[in-house]
């Protein structure tokens, strides 16, 4: 994969851009954009980012992180508080995405456009109890967080911030070292930096690079 140097500000704008002149294959008025990557990644920040690109373009967004959709801890946990496989298979509440944001966001009468923003609260394991969303016909969904892709969610457009196993490993909290082992199924099941459709090595931080999307 040939990739080229590129500053966070015009990676930004130039797949805000790609995203606002994309059609949804399945006729859906909505978009549906994956920003995946590990936690030491920062797709939320650039979930937000897009998202003010968006607007400044015309189209409304909504930032979605996947980890307020995680289960409760007595599901996650059922295996012990550090399970890698846990982690990867389990915590992610799969069902729930479908449920309150995907199929808002579908074709013909099915799409209504409101979105659960998130269902659950990992830090006090209490449901958020937060409103319904309304994104017009013609926004875009962004969907942040790890482990995002393969799982059959309908996404126009995925962004893989990438991290090389070592970067991983350096920037990974020492508390959380024990998800690395879940990074690397990812890898071999899922292949992420082939699977997206843009993606960003960001192994130093300060000086990113992209694999340039073919419109």
């Amino acid at each position: 994969m040939r990739l080229e140097a590129i500053t966070w500000e015009r990676l930004t704008d130039a797949t805000a851009d790609r995203i606002a002149g994309l059609t949804a294959a399945d006729g859906s008025p909505w978009l549906r954009v994956a920003v995946d990557g590990a936690p030491a990644a920062p797709t939320g920040e650039l979930a937000r980012d897009l998202a003010e690109a968006l607007r400044i373009l015309g189209r409304p967004a909504l930032v979605v992180a996947a980890a307020g959709f995680w289960r409760p801890a007595s599901l996650r946990y059922e295996y012990g508080k550090r399970d890698p496989d846990a982690y990867y298979d389990r915590w992610l509440d799969t069902g729930a995405l479908w449920r309150e944001v995907f199929d808002p966001l579908e074709p013909g009468p099915g799409g209504t456009g409101r979105v659960l923003p998130d269902l659950w609260d990992p830090e006090t394991d209490r449901a958020t109890r937060s409103p319904y969303a309304e994104l017009p016909p013609g926004g875009v969904l962004l969907l942040h967080g790890a482990l995002l892709l393969g799982h059959w969610f309908p996404f126009d457009l995925s962004v893989h911030l990438r991290l090389s196993p070592a970067a991983l490993a350096r920037r990974t909290d020492e508390g959380d070292r024990w998800t690395l082992p879940a990074f690397e199924r990812y890898e071999d099941e899922v292949g992420p930096g082939g699977a997206a459709d843009v993606v960003v090595r960001m192994d130093d931080p300060r000086h990113p690079a992209w694999h340039r999307p073919v419109p």
